[in-house]
């Protein structure tokens, strides 16, 4: 039984893809006969990557039945986004003074203005320490905070993480107006959660596989970012201990990504969320976590 519909699952999704490609041909043929070929072309580019494959992605993920394991975030189309590798246990304050102390910047909130920004620095490869990034959604809803540290002076290239609170009152911690709340609930700062993060490296730009979007070029190997954060924070004393979960050999290919299915887990020591009360250190490898 389980043969026969697996058999079925592929066939759909075949045949979803082939429905895909004539759909993309029918509309370049429906603009190439009224408009020139390079605004044809220009044109059938941006509706397959933004209006067809996205959807197309959307409904094979449906058929697969796989957004019913959270092992990777999800874009704002609602296609697979960077793999969930690492969670940190601490509070809101912890967590914000442990990247400060190992010289990490927090990202800056995704507004017009800090998107026009990224924009300008990302053209012309001006350094932006605290660049926003963009929107990815875990537990239905976008990250509440993120944290980066540059690749050199380009804001191309650079170490990120990204983090989402288990538990919703500490969501949308990035922003000041959530701040505020959080303070007016009775300190939430100060609230113990699993903040589950996702932490992957930029490398330049280039095109999703899936739809062919403009997006950050990332390393595919986020196993070697997971241990990098880890290490990270290990070296400057910001968690106490790691270990891995979901241990096993298999590897699983999320999106362009390559994991083992693992999540490094830590609890965040005790440290000032001040990043005026720690200097930004040189990066090393750091020492190894532990693995079970």
């Amino acid at each position: 039984m389980r043969t026969i519909v697996r058999l079925i699952q592929r066939l759909m999704i075949i045949a979803l893809g082939v429905f895909s490609i004539w759909l993309i041909v029918d509309v370049f043929k429906f603009v190439d006969h009224r408009a020139p070929p390079i605004l044809a072309l220009s044109l059938t580019y941006a509706i397959a990557a933004y209006v067809i494959l996205p959807r197309a992605v959307r409904a094979g993920l449906k058929i697969l039945q796989r957004n019913h394991v959270p092992r990777f975030t999800v874009t704002g189309d609602g296609l697979p986004g960077d793999t969930i590798n690492l969670a940190l246990v601490g509070t809101l304050d912890q967590l914000r003074g442990a990247f400060a102390k190992a010289g990490w910047i927090e990202a800056e909130p995704l507004t017009l203005a800090s998107s026009w920004h990224m924009a300008r620095a990302f053209v012309l490869n001006r350094p932006y320490p605290a660049a926003p990034f963009s929107t990815l959604y875990l537990f239905g809803r976008g990250q509440d905070i993120g944290f980066q540290r540059a690749i050199g002076d380009s804001p191309r290239k650079r170490h990120h993480v990204r983090f989402w609170a288990q538990n919703d009152a500490s969501a949308h911690a990035n922003t000041n107006a959530r701040d505020a709340q959080l303070n007016a609930a009775g300190e939430q700062d100060h609230q113990r959660v699993l903040w589950v993060g996702a932490g992957t490296r930029d490398t330049g730009f280039s095109l999703t596989w899936l739809t062919f979007q403009l997006t950050h070029a990332t390393d595919s190997d986020t196993n070697a970012e997971r241990d990098f954060v880890i290490n990270e924070l290990t070296r400057c004393g910001s968690i106490r201990h790691a270990t891995f979960f979901k241990p096993g050999d298999n590897l699983e290919r999320v999106n362009h990504y390559i994991t083992d299915g693992e999540i490094a887990v830590a609890e965040l020591a005790i440290t000032s969320s001040n990043p005026r009360e720690h200097r930004p250190q040189q990066a090393t490898d750091g020492p190894p976590v532990d693995q079970k």
